[in-house]
């Protein structure tokens, strides 16, 4: 076979599949509507389910809800034969794949949710199937057409299912007013996490920050410099940022024995600050670009200020502790 073939294809499966998965529309109406305002006056969990592939989608729906904050789990239907029904409570809420909606396995769980009073949303492609009648919310999946060269393997079904997932999803999110704040707060770690970071995040802060006044002398500044270790001290005047000595303005003023000459005389006067909900990437990048290990961190309100209040320093080594890039 001509390996160029594998290319066409993958393209003609695509090609299948962008083309069906536009009927997703067909679902958008008052049964989808109704689902998401039961999802959000959910007083309990929102349990997924499915059997096979439906179970594997309903599986990464679940995820999904569980990291925008909505309490969440998969359930298998299989299982809950053997105990797990009595995670379900009535306060809970059920949504369950099965894109025929006449799986067999699933009828345990329907009958024990039915009889407990336990609301479902019911995802299938068949009005009359067994899934769908025992449902609170019907929504009904379109017929597709399954993108493989038999047309029978789960293709476009279980794109439009997932599909159908994330769309419930996203509404939830946006009806909840989901932040990147938020996002961050179920997200600590990996990629996603690091690149929500904020300089307030990474920044160190109070008692932790090299700082002395501005009438302080030598002596003074380099002991603070010592004791914070962070190769900066911050010269403050009732908290007002006033300028900015380094370990090197005190290496070089070494040599010149004034060691109790006024700071005034060679503080940085304007030192580069950045306001607390700046992105650390971007924090990351302004001390590549001008060669310098730290940064001022003030409020957001003060940034566009002369007389500005500092909040925090930033190191580059917290920048690159953190994974930032």
């Amino acid at each position: 076979m001509n390996k160029l073939n594998y290319l066409k294809i993958a393209s003609r499966s695509a090609k299948i599949q962008i083309s069906e998965l536009k009927k997703i529309k067909k679902v958008f109406n008052n049964n989808f509507i109704k689902a998401v305002d039961m999802i959000l006056n959910c007083k309990g969990k929102v349990i997924f389910a499915g059997i096979g592939k439906s179970g594997l989608i309903a599986r990464k729906v679940s995820a999904t809800f569980s990291s925008i904050g909505i309490p969440s789990f998969f359930c298998h239907p299989s299982e809950a034969l053997h105990g797990d029904m009595g995670q379900i409570e009535k306060k809970d809420i059920l949504i369950i794949f099965s894109y025929s909606g006449n799986t067999s396995e699933l009828n345990n769980m329907l009958k024990y949710a039915n009889r407990f009073k336990i609301k479902i949303i019911g995802i299938a492609s068949k009005i009359d199937s067994v899934l769908l009648k025992a449902s609170d919310v019907k929504l009904i999946l379109p017929k597709v057409k399954e993108a493989d060269l038999i047309g029978m393997v789960p293709t476009s079904s279980t794109s439009i299912s997932l599909l159908l997932g994330d769309c419930l999803a996203s509404t939830v999110m946006y009806q909840k007013k989901f932040s990147k704040d938020k996002f961050k707060v179920f997200h600590p770690g990996g990629n996603i996490g690091n690149s929500l970071l904020l300089a307030k995040d990474i920044m160190v802060y109070g008692k932790k920050m090299p700082v002395v006044s501005y009438n302080k002398n030598f002596k003074e500044a380099l002991a603070e410099m010592n004791k914070k270790k962070l190769g900066i001290v911050v010269i403050l005047k009732n908290k007002i940022i006033k300028g900015l000595v380094t370990d090197g303005d005190l290496r070089r003023e070494l040599r010149t024995n004034q060691i109790n000459d006024n700071l005034n005389r060679f503080m940085k006067k304007s030192p580069l600050v950045v306001h607390e909900n700046m992105p650390a990437s971007k924090a990351l990048a302004i001390c590549n670009d001008k060669k310098i290990t730290s940064l001022l961190v003030v409020s957001e309100k003060d940034f566009i200020k002369k007389n500005r209040k500092l909040l925090g320093i930033i190191h580059i080594h917290f920048l690159l502790k953190d994974g930032i890039k």
